[in-house]
């Protein structure tokens, strides 16, 4: 399936201008996955788009926007693989768009923040997020910068719970009321992050967002 993608990848028009930034949102596609908390990427770009008025459009491997953000050229990204083949997208859109990997950033869940906590990192391990895994693996480094959204991680008899089944079941349902609100504000947090970047570049952005 994934050559399928990427041979309409291939065949896709786009503007010839290499973007300043490419912004990647991880998670799975489908409306069965749209309010889960493994799709805190998708739903960070999704809000960044609209605010913005960027139209994001499928286009083989991932649906994706280009315009204007902070007088910035970006191309914001939502892969269309599953969540633990997000490398394929992602390296298919970096020789799309021949962008230095510390021109592109990441945003996805983290099961080991707390829940509505936003970090920014410049490079490091996946954290078992499956996605980042498949990044790191694909592109050959984990010299990606990257927007952690903390998820919280699920807990039994007031021990954390490190069963992948019963993580998986996590991760693809939707937060408690009192957890969405917490997501929606870190969503809005992870955006005026973005904005930092765009304007004044990431070591600026991490001192000021991680906190």
């Amino acid at each position: 399936m994934f050559e399928r993608f990427r041979r309409r990848w291939r065949q896709e028009a786009f503007p010839a201008a290499i973007p300043d930034y490419l912004i990647v949102g991880l998670g799975n596609p489908g409306s069965a996955y749209a309010g889960t908390r493994h799709n805190l990427g998708y739903r960070v770009i999704g809000r960044l788009a609209k605010l913005e008025g960027i139209e994001l459009k499928h286009s083989g491997v991932a649906s994706v926007g280009l315009g204007s953000v902070e007088d910035r050229e970006v191309a914001l990204a939502r892969p269309r693989t599953f969540m633990n083949k997000s490398g394929d997208a992602l390296a298919a859109l970096v020789e799309r768009f021949r962008i230095p990997l510390s021109n592109v950033v990441l945003v996805y869940d983290d099961l080991d923040l707390p829940t509505g906590t936003v970090r920014l990192r410049l490079k490091g391990g996946s954290g078992g997020n499956r996605g980042m895994k498949s990044i790191i693996q694909r592109l050959g480094s984990d010299e990606l910068p990257r927007i952690r959204i903390g998820i919280g991680r699920p807990y039994r008899n007031d021990e954390p719970v490190y069963d992948p089944s019963e993580i998986a079941d996590w991760v693809l349902a939707p937060p408690s009321p009192a957890d969405q609100e917490l997501l929606e504000q870190a969503t809005e947090t992870a955006i005026e992050a973005l904005r930092t970047i765009l304007r004044e570049g990431f070591e600026v952005a991490m001192n000021r967002h991680n906190r």
